[in-house]
């Protein structure tokens, strides 16, 4: 009977969740009203997506192999803060990201500068077939654009999940091959290849979902008849069209295309079978000669390629941060009354999900991976039209869909804690007839509260940087990444990068925060 109150509260919250998700989504489906809805041209804009999002992660790993690898064997100064670099951009606003990057590649950003440099000053002595091939500017608008952020976005996401794969080779292993004298072939052939054919895989689908939910970069990047995504297309059709059927037909597109690839990543990775170690971190063998420069290099381009755009971001935005007007902190102040609710809302049901073994409450958690924010944020939409202006639930609605959003990050985050915390403490709470309630506070919250922080401001993070729910809602309660959308739009550049940099500050401040509170408190 102990267990009984435990388990209507996991019933109840994986209800909720359940409703949550497949409510809107239910009446995605009853607007749609079949795949024949779909306009003429919408079969270009899924194709574009898929095709996108499979060559954003083809980039991203390959790109991220090299970089990882020289990560895992040299050690040099700076090394970790090298490592939490690769950790930056994960937590950077999609909004944010895109103004860094065209202060760097777009048209007057720092790339065209410097051809346009080059060009004046070697075009005397070329003559004129080389103006013909050489390019006076670089243009960040279109495929190029959206391939490229989506890479800036994702490559240190992928570098850190091949990082952590070598480092869980066991060091027994490299420590056998140097006493066998394998060559650094020999050891990429039997230790690498097996990690990344383990890793590599669920690295690429983990970006190709990413890259199929990513509306951000499409908005501002993307667009025309070559470079629009479905996300992108959802948001024309409600906002621009008010074609509420058409963009209810994409919204199903949508919602297959991210069920689909959630299935596949739930079964592609293989083990690398490595066996048992001594629980001792590995130590990929360093080479000597030409590879040493070689790993310098791309640990070099990595840094700059990272470190440029949030460079710019700093630069641009620092100088106006203190003349902000008003409209901009309300609408941070908004931001981050939605990004504290919304992680605590996944944080919390990602808690009382968690203590369920397995079946449907486990499903439950994870099934918002297999709809877009602005899938579920399109289904919102249609519920609430008919009935209230959606601007007046613009703040709620937004809360809810974050935190549905975020909520299988966090799950993923605290599930291991506490299944290694039933099996160690569940028969001890058996034999002293502990309640449920009074292990979970005494026992299970203090252990859990080093990953409760950091699951906590990963949440926080993701809802300020969210663009696509709260876009479709707001009118006069729009949240600091509309504000910087629409002065991009309007383009006021100085005001749009010192508010994008404020936005930047809250994220990264809201997820240090939790983070300190989670290690403090495990202290």
């Amino acid at each position: 009977m102990a267990r009984s109150p435990v388990k209507l509260a996991q019933a109840s919250v994986a209800a909720l969740v359940v409703a949550l998700v497949l409510g809107p989504l239910l009446a995605v489906f009853i607007a749609a009203g079949g795949w024949l809805r779909l306009a003429a041209g919408d079969g270009r804009v899924v194709w574009f997506t898929l095709w996108q999002a499979a060559a954003s992660a083809g980039l991203s790993c390959a790109l991220a192999v090299p970089v990882a690898r020289a990560l895992a064997r040299r050690q040099f100064a700076g090394r970790g803060a090298v490592i939490m670099l690769m950790g930056a951009p994960f937590l950077l606003p999609g909004i944010v990201a895109v103004m860094g990057l065209i202060a760097v590649f777009g048209k007057s950003g720092v790339v065209s500068q410097g051809l346009g440099l080059l060009t004046q000053a070697w075009l005397p002595f070329a003559g004129g077939q080389f103006d013909a091939v050489w390019p006076r500017s670089v243009s960040i608008y279109g495929v190029q654009g959206v391939l490229l952020a989506h890479v800036f976005l994702n490559l240190p996401l992928v570098v850190r999940m091949l990082l952590a794969g070598w480092q869980a080779i066991p060091a027994e292993r490299f420590r056998l091959a140097g006493s066998l004298g394998m060559a650094p072939g020999a050891i990429a052939r039997h230790l690498g290849r097996p990690m990344l054919r383990a890793v590599l895989p669920g690295a690429a689908l983990v970006v190709f979902l990413v890259c199929l939910s990513s509306f951000a970069v499409a908005l501002t990047l993307g667009g025309g008849p070559g470079a629009t995504t479905v996300e992108l297309a959802i948001y024309q059709a409600v906002l621009f069209e008010f074609d509420l059927n058409r963009a209810a037909a994409l919204a199903v597109v949508q919602v297959g295309l991210c069920t689909a690839a959630v299935a596949v990543a739930g079964r592609i990775s293989l083990p690398a079978a490595f066996g048992p170690g001594l629980d001792r971190m590995g130590l990929v063998a360093g080479p000597a000669g030409w590879r040493r420069g070689a790993d310098a290099v791309w640990i070099g381009v990595a840094v700059m390629f990272v470190l440029g755009p949030l460079g710019a971001v700093v630069a641009g935005g620092l100088p106006g941060v203190v003349g902000l007007p008003g409209s901009v902190w309300a609408a941070a102040g908004r931001s981050v009354l939605v990004a504290v609710l919304s992680a605590g809302l996944a944080v919390s049901a990602a808690v009382v999900l968690a203590q369920a073994r397995a079946g449907w409450v486990a499903l439950a958690a994870m099934l918002p991976m297999a709809a877009s924010g602005l899938a579920l944020g399109t289904g919102m939409f249609l519920l609430v039209h008919p009935l209230i202006r959606p601007a007046a639930v613009a703040l709620p609605v937004t809360v809810l869909v974050n935190s549905a959003v975020a909520l299988p990050f966090v799950y993923r985050l605290i599930v291991p804690e506490m299944r290694s915390l039933q099996n160690d403490y569940g028969r001890l709470q058996v034999a002293l007839g502990m309640p449920a309630w009074a292990l979970f506070r005494l026992v299970t919250l203090p252990r859990l509260r080093r990953v409760l922080g950091f699951g906590a401001g990963v949440a926080a993070a993701l809802s300020m940087g969210d663009l696509g729910v709260n876009v479709l809602f707001a009118a006069d309660a729009a949240t600091l990444p509309v504000v910087v959308a629409r002065l991009m739009g309007s383009y006021q550049t100085d005001l749009a990068a010192s508010a994008a940099l404020l936005l930047v500050a809250c994220s990264f401040a809201l997820f240090a925060l939790c983070d300190q509170w989670g290690r403090h408190a495990a202290t």
